[in-house]
């Protein structure tokens, strides 16, 4: 998509929240910023529109055993954190 106008993070999420209605995918896998920002806003946005699990600031993703949820490791500030969440969710990287 090519626009003039600045698109602030709620205005993608809403884009990609009706390409999953579309599409019907079963992950969204998003990077922590883009080149004219840093706000890491727009997969926790994406996340809240469609009522999705998410898990923030992933550094591994995997696959749970029978395909129907993610192990992630996450960055936190003690160190890491590893979740579980079922399938659709979205996952923001992190950038290690």
């Amino acid at each position: 998509m090519r626009t003039d106008q600045e698109l602030q993070p709620l205005a993608v999420a809403k884009i990609l929240a009706f390409l999953a209605g579309k599409y019907k995918p079963d992950l969204f896998l998003m990077g922590k910023q883009s080149i004219d920002d840093d706000s890491n806003q727009t997969g926790q946005m994406l996340a809240g529109l469609l009522d999705w699990p998410q898990a923030t600031f992933a550094s591994e993703v995997k696959l749970a055993e029978g395909g129907k949820g993610l192990t992630v490791t996450r960055e936190i500030d003690g160190g890491l954190q590893t979740v579980s969440l079922p399938l659709p969710a979205v996952v923001t990287a992190d950038l290690r």
